[in-house]
């Protein structure tokens, strides 16, 4: 047995069985033997081939190519088995191509190509097939018969004679090849078909390929009865419903949907609406009426009936008037923040006089996290005795998220100004919209865009939510927004509000809060009430300085929370707890302390000077260290400083440098010295104007080597010519300067008015120095030396 033999496992002819022919590749299509197929011959190679073969008046041989998409397939490019066929019918087309009518004549193995131009030619061998109908191959052709029925009888595009034809053909491989013609095959399973030479092999292949269609056929099938199943059971149920709906009317009874109508009918008629929106309302409602009740517009009409219903159009709550109890409920529920109690008790004052001539204010509440914004808002409700809704704007992106979306899409809702309305019930509710400084944009559009009609009193009074379509009065809500920063708020909508800021407590407005608010408050949270337990003032100044660092309270209540805890887990073990918790014993509830704090300088200094920043946690002393070495001149900034501040420098410096002689320095210094400015902290953004005189300080202090006091600290800003401008967070600064044990505080003579926001404990304690020019600060804050030579002229000659 020769190789093919092996290869294929039939026995081959071999007498005459190689001849060589032209080749015509073909795409997408495989021929079969003894099946008649219509080829369309384009291509200029395959055009010659067909002319070869019909000059030779021999066969030609149809190949099918591995790519369709090659459009000049080389040797390579073409599967090894073919059909040899013999060419019939031939016409030629307007376009230039061919089209012929091939008839399979017999398998071919392709041995070697002879030829590749101009057309391909090769030397191919004949294979023959086992014809013997044996008892293995009546059955496996009974299967395939049977099989392929199913498929004629299930898929439309096959027609009934096609099964006629496969009943009438008597060889197992003319079976297999005919079946494969017709039914949906792709082409390598053609192909497969095709290089099977043994006929019980090519049955059994094709049985396989019969199961997988018939099981995708028999899918399909159940599909479609599924998919007519509810279009009949559609169809019947409208059809029963509509007798349903003539017997009821003859027996004069009412269907659901009819009672449904009727109950949104008495609703509407039971509540009061503004003109345009019961006009809406009954125009939505007679529609509804005439819908069939399968039509998918009765859910969309059906929700926004209930909408207009339950929305509060005109019930308002009687306000609290008595401004003492309001101003007993704002004291009882906060300590401190006295402009915001200010700024609502003026409201209720002029809500006596006025009524509802008097325009509801928009306020907003700008301050850090922790300040007591959000829960001033609820107080404010409780005081008033309205109700209290809330909305989260932090993050949202939406425009819509505000005014809803338009009822052509599907779930659509309206906006959270108008579902909190509903949530409200009433007309005049308190409404915070927090973190109103955390609204982003984004190609969905600019949702602060949308809170300029909402938070305006011009126009509020008839705002538009997309999804209502109708004006609805805003105009009685107690508008309060929060924020932690004002700049990201766009100015427009900015211009809408009353800004109050709150700022940060102070020590001994924490103390307070502590021990009026957060230690009862976590004493009952934790089942302590019975343990008459006692948290220290120093204990809670202790956690204050040591162990927090906020402008706010929250981390303390945490503290508190957490001491509340560990004691808990001892009355639980049966272990006893101390009555009052002292300040020594913080590191064994809370661990060794987080922040340490910024004191005074235990003894004077050159080239060192105490300013006072502002900071989130109300303020800081913030040492500034000068230095010069033997250089040229250059000048070095470390600390971490923003651009603000180290435009301050460079001001301090030129100032230094052009009032040298009034200070004893030498103008040659300035070329043989380098200056490095330090601010320690390094790890801490730094910034701002306000460090502008303790530079100049510091910077005069190194090149005259005079000392600075160490119990002066001292804030402002310098100009080129020595005065002292104004800066803010002044109250913050002279708290923390008494924190930390200075005596003195040098501040610019502007800020004079500002010291009424100071405790005047503060203001006893220390010796406030008002500065107009750098003269003022100087006398103040150096320690002037005689005889004493300077730190620069040392370095000089050196």
């Amino acid at each position: 047995m020769d190789t093919l033999e092996k290869e294929f496992g039939v026995p081959l002819e071999t007498d005459e069985m190689e001849v060589e022919l032209p080749v015509l590749p073909v795409r997408d299509t495989v021929v079969f033997p003894r099946m008649l197929t219509p080829l369309f011959v384009g291509r200029d190679r395959s055009v010659l081939a067909l002319e070869a073969a019909l000059v030779e008046k021999s066969q030609l041989v149809v190949v099918t190519q591995r790519d369709a998409d090659q459009e000049d397939p080389q040797p390579e490019d073409l599967y090894s088995i073919g059909t040899e066929v013999v060419i019939g019918r031939m016409l030629r087309m307007p376009d230039g191509s061919t089209n012929i009518l091939a008839q399979g004549h017999q398998r071919v193995k392709i041995i070697e190509f002879t030829q590749e131009q101009p057309y391909l030619r090769v030397r191919v061998r004949r294979l023959t097939e086992d014809g013997e109908k044996n008892l293995n191959a009546q059955a496996r052709m009974r299967a395939v018969l049977d099989l392929f029925e199913k498929c004629v009888h299930l898929n439309r595009n096959l027609p009934d004679d096609a099964y006629v034809a496969a009943m009438n053909i008597d060889e197992p491989g003319w079976l297999a090849d005919m079946i494969a013609s017709v039914i949906d095959l792709d082409v390598e399973q053609r192909q497969q078909i095709l290089d099977t030479i043994d006929p019980i092999t090519r049955l059994q292949r094709l049985s396989i390929i019969l199961a997988q269609e018939l099981d995708v056929l028999k899918l399909e099938s159940e599909i479609q009865d599924q998919v007519q199943q509810e279009v009949d059971k559609g169809q019947r149920e409208y059809f029963l419903r509509e007798q349903m709906r003539v017997i009821q009317s003859e027996l004069g009874e009412m269907d659901t949907q009819l009672a449904e109508i009727n109950e949104l009918r008495e609703k509407l008629s039971q509540i009061s609406l503004p003109d345009e929106a019961r006009a809406k309302a009954e125009k939505e409602l007679n529609r509804l009426a005439i819908m069939p009740p399968a039509a998918p517009e009765v859910g969309i009409i059906r929700t926004y009936l209930d909408w207009i219903i339950e929305l509060p159009w005109v019930n308002a709550t009687a306000d609290n008037t008595d401004i003492r109890h309001v101003a007993k409920v704002l004291d009882n529920n906060h300590f401190g923040i006295p402009k915001a109690k200010e700024r609502i008790l003026e409201h209720i004052a002029v809500l006596q006089r006025a009524g509802l001539k008097m325009r509801s204010p928009i306020l907003c509440f700008v301050g850090p996290p922790g300040t007591g914004k959000t829960s001033l808002g609820r107080s404010i409700a409780e005081a008033l005795g309205r109700k209290f809704v809330r909305v989260s704007l932090g993050g949202i992106h939406d425009e819509a998220e505000i005014r809803g979306h338009r009822r052509t899409y599907i779930g659509a809702l309206p906006g959270r100004i108008i579902q909190s309305m509903r949530r409200a019930g009433t007309i005049n509710p308190v409404f915070m919209l927090d973190e109103i400084d955390k609204v982003g944009a984004d190609f969905r559009g600019d949702p602060s865009a949308a809170l300029l009609e909402a938070l305006d009193p011009e126009q509020n009074n008839s705002f538009s939510d997309h999804y209502l379509e109708l004006p609805y009065d805003l105009s009685k809500v107690l508008f309060i927004t929060t924020a932690n920063v004002l700049y990201t708020i766009p100015s427009a909508l900015r211009d809408r509000m009353e800004v109050i800021e709150f700022s940060g407590y102070i020590e001994e407005e924490k103390l307070e809060i502590a021990r009026q608010f957060l230690i009862p408050r976590q004493i009952e949270e934790h089942g302590l009430e019975d343990v008459s337990l006692k948290i220290a003032d120093g204990a809670v100044q202790g956690m204050v300085r040591e162990y927090t660092y906020e402008a706010g309270v929250r981390n303390l209540e945490r503290e508190i929370g957490q001491i509340c805890r560990k004691l808990t887990r001892r009355l639980a073990e049966q272990k006893p707890i101390p009555k009052t918790i002292t300040r020594n014993a913080l590191h064994k509830y809370l661990g060794p302390p987080r922040f340490t704090e910024q004191m005074v300088e235990k003894e004077d200094q050159v080239g060192v000077a105490t300013g006072i920043a502002y900071t989130e946690a109300g303020g800081d002393i913030m040492p500034i260290e000068v230095t010069l070495m033997p250089g040229k001149g250059n000048l070095t900034l470390t600390g971490q400083l923003g651009e603000v501040m180290q435009e301050s420098v460079q001001a301090a410096y030129s100032f230094v440098r052009s009032h040298a002689k009034e200070y004893d320095i030498k103008p040659a210094q300035f070329e043989s010295c380098d200056i490095h400015v330090h601010v320690p902290e390094g790890a801490i953004p730094k910034d701002g104007p306000s460090a502008g005189i303790t530079m100049a300080t510091a910077l005069i202090s190194a090149f005259s080597n005079h000392k600075v006091r160490r119990d002066v600290a001292m804030t402002g800003e310098i100009t080129l010519r020595g005065k002292v401008l104004p800066i803010g967070g002044l109250k913050e600064k002279i708290l923390a300067a008494h924190r930390a044990g200075i005596t003195t505080v040098i501040v610019p003579t502007q800020n004079q008015k500002d010291l009424v926001d100071v405790p005047k404990k503060v203001q006893r304690d220390l010796n406030i120095i008002f500065a107009a020019k750098m003269e003022d600060v100087l006398k103040t804050a150096l320690i002037i030396s005689k005889k004493k030579k300077s730190k620069a002229e040392a370095a000089t000659a050196a």
